[in-house]
């Protein structure tokens, strides 16, 4: 229980709702005691508003957005209250101000939370009229509560700086020891790996936002605040995470095949399966120390298992014997090699947390070319531009939630509603450029109102002391914020007790309070559903085609910077690299449009099954390339072949293809019947050409050329099962039908 409440009050939620909490309850505490509770309750109006521009970064990166974020409060706090009078002026205004804000998000998830706090402040202004100087007055307050939270805000970051850093790679380490448990699942006998696959797919989503999430606070970081060696530590360790990542991609085998071939041999895959859920185990065990603040104590003896390992296999090589047991002893020692390189990159992260890493140590992580894997933060005017057609989602969104603004206006002014602002602000809060989320929070947001309301009032029904509701206010204040970012609903549930208990301690008629909120709640959660309906919907087949190509193009880019490699040799490349992590990237952003379609209506999920084929193939291509890219880096291996760059040339030209018709251009199909032929003369004299260039080139000692065979027959076996996903890609991206 003890355990569960830190974990709960250890986080940045809680963290920014305790900020948020404390900016808005002080000043009205503190006034109130002069008599002057509206100042304090204005304050306190701006610390809200700009809470949600508080996105956790570097302090440089933070005091920026929160300053845009100060001006736009108040600037659109005073449009609206010197306009209102205006009607003629005020409409045409209000409209364009909505609409530019929605359009800003084309900047990043930043620029669309300082956006929020200007819708915000636009609704909420609606409800808050004040003439003459006391615009300026009112506008004054809302700054000096902006400032007072930024004040705090950067307090609380300078104090604490590396915590959100700590969490985060803490969050990196438990998914990607939760990737690695489903990659042990696989060894089961009568797993469901189909299932399995899906689940992999659906956590990539998870691990590339924690992985930009680590990108943006390590890399931006450390160009801003130097490098220092807490900086250090975490970016090795995260370099780390990502090589297990792909290890553990790499590590593609038939388990069908392995079962039936050592179905009477079974301990040493179930050895080998004890060993990779102890992967996992030891990984989450760090994450775990992170979170706790504890030092790290090593629960399992990887090298043990290893040994382990070792001694099934060899037990396996004397019962068969060496010749029968020839073959299943490559592919034994196959996953041992595996297993070895994953113990060496998770020693290398249990050392960093459980004993000192010199600086020396740290400074052989590679800091070159590191701002390149970054997102670049720049806003040019032509992002705007080229945002302004109805292909693009942030477009259609930005007129849908304009014009579903402007029918909250009407209905406000034809019904005899209390609080038409609380229209606004609901449809400002669950309006989001998805159907799937809209629909979502709109249902989230009705039920977590209603179960508020009841709660609330009947809990006023029979405790009517100022202190305990006040106290309790300040609870549910704190607990809301808290919750609206882990879980909307409860999120709702407390917004709304603390806004009742608020107007409880502030009126004796509640009851009109609950009805009224409720009443203008639903009417806002169903104007966001029906205008994300209705309003130039962006429905998800139609991005997809483009996170398709895109995803194929990052698969393509990663096998040239791979046949690279293996024809030049040298070191690892920051092109390659980068090849490697888009390729992660976009694998996980298909999937996350995928997620995305299954939200909508069955009517718009078009050709799901083929669009989740696609997927899967391409994260096996993703995993056979990374077995590949993983080999050639940690074996020695010789000048590729002829027929190695013939094979590649053929993949990419599939790929290739594939892209071609996502693009809806017309398919060049000349000599395509010549090439497959030639194609299937390179699969069958593959290992003779082979053979034919190693003896031209005078290797005659037979060690020597037994150990190039043993390369070429590795590389072949990834080159044939690149070739057929490639074929199969192109076939399933033939059969794609979403723009029709």
């Amino acid at each position: 229980m003890i355990q569960q409440i830190r974990q709960f009050t250890d986080n940045v939620n809680f963290t920014r709702a305790v900020i948020v909490t404390v900016a808005a309850v002080l000043p009205v505490l503190v006034l109130s005691q002069f008599g002057y509770f509206e100042t304090g309750f204005t304050i306190a109006v701006g610390a809200f508003l700009t809470y949600p521009a508080d996105i956790p970064s570097n302090i440089v990166h933070r005091a920026k957005g929160l300053g845009v974020a100060t001006i736009v409060v108040v600037g659109c706090t005073v449009a609206v209250n010197l306009l209102h009078p205006l009607p003629w002026l005020f409409y045409p205004v209000i409209t364009a101000l909505v609409f530019f804000l929605s359009l800003i998000s084309v900047y990043g998830q930043r620029a669309t939370m300082i956006a929020f706090s200007g819708l915000l402040a636009i609704a909420l202004g609606t409800g808050h009229i004040h003439v003459g100087m006391e615009i300026f007055e009112y506008s004054g307050l809302v700054l000096a509560g902006s400032l007072f939270y930024t004040f705090l805000s950067l307090t609380f970051n300078y104090l604490s700086p590396h915590r959100y850093t700590e969490l985060t790679v803490a969050e990196c380490l438990k998914l990607t020891a939760k990737y690695m448990k489903l990659r042990g699942d696989l060894w089961n006998a009568d797993a469901d790996r189909a299932g399995i696959v899906e689940k992999q797919l659906h956590l990539q989503v998870e691990i590339n936002t924690t992985h930009e999430n680590l990108r943006e606070v390590l890399i931006r970081n450390r160009s801003v605040a130097g490098n220092s060696n807490r900086n250090r530590k975490m970016l090795m360790v995260f370099t780390s995470l990502m090589e297990i990542l792909e290890l553990a991609l790499s590590t593609s085998f038939d388990h069908s095949q392995l079962h039936q071939k050592f179905g009477t041999h079974s301990k040493v895959l179930n050895t080998y399966q004890t060993l990779a859920y102890n992967l996992g185990s030891s990984l989450k065990r760090v994450g775990k120390s992170i979170e706790n603040r504890s030092k790290y104590v090593p629960k399992h003896n990887l090298i043990a298992n290893l040994e382990a390992l070792e001694k099934a296999i060899e037990e396996y090589e004397q019962l068969l014997g060496r010749e029968a047991a020839a073959e299943g002893v490559w592919m034994l020692k196959n996953m041992l090699h595996y297993a070895e390189k994953q113990i060496e990159k998770i020693k290398i992260i249990e050392r960093a947390f459980s004993q000192n890493i010199t600086f020396k140590e740290l400074s052989k992580s590679r800091d070159k070319d590191l701002d390149k894997f970054l997102t670049p933060e720049n806003y040019p005017l032509r992002a705007l531009r080229d945002n302004l057609s109805f292909s693009s989602t942030i477009f259609r969104h930005s007129l849908r939630l304009t014009i579903t603004i402007g029918l909250g206006f009407v209905i406000g002014a034809l019904f005899p509603l209390q609080n038409v602002y609380w229209i606004l602000l609901t449809i400002v809060v669950i309006m989001r450029p998805g159907y799937g989320l809209t629909k979502q929070r709109s249902y989230q947001r009705i039920v977590g109102t209603i179960t508020g309301g009841i709660i609330a009032f009947a809990f006023l029904s029979f405790v009517h002391q100022p202190v305990i509701i006040g106290t309790l206010t300040i609870v549910c204040m704190l607990l809301g914020f808290t919750f609206t970012a882990i879980n909307y609903r409860i999120g709702a549930t407390f917004v709304t007790i603390y806004v009742i208990f608020l107007y409880g301690l502030l009126t004796p008629d509640i009851s009109q309070v609950i009805q009224y909120r409720i009443i203008d709640t639903a009417v806002g959660a169903v104007l966001a559903f029906v205008g994300n309906y209705f309003f130039w919907p962006s429905w998800e087949f139609m991005n997809l085609p483009i996170f398709i190509k895109k995803s194929i193009e990052a698969n393509r880019d990663y096998l040239a910077e791979i046949s690279q490699y293996y024809n030049q040799k040298g070191t690892v490349t920051t092109g390659y690299r980068l090849a490697r992590k888009n390729a992660f990237v976009e694998l996980g952003n298909l999937m996350s449009s995928y997620q995305r379609m299954e939200q909508e209506p069955k009517s718009k999920q078009k050709q799901q099954q083929q669009v989740y084929k696609l997927a899967v193939l391409n994260h096996t291509l993703l995993s056979s390339l990374a077995s590949l890219g993983t080999y050639t880096q940690s074996h020695k291996t010789y000048t590729a072949s002829e027929a190695f760059n013939v094979v590649v040339n053929t993949v990419i030209r599939n790929l290739d293809q594939a892209i071609t018709l996502l693009n809806m251009e017309v398919q060049a199909q000349e000599a395509m019947e010549a090439q497959n032929e030639e194609l299937a003369m390179r699969f069958t004299e593959l290992k003779n050409i082979r053979a034919r260039e190693l003896r031209e080139i005078h290797v005659t000692d037979e060690e020597e050329f037994n150990l190039k065979m043993e390369e070429a027959h590795l590389v072949i076996e990834q080159l044939v099962w690149l070739n057929g996903l490639s074929e199969k890609i192109l076939k399933a991206t033939k059969q794609l039908e979403l723009g029709k």
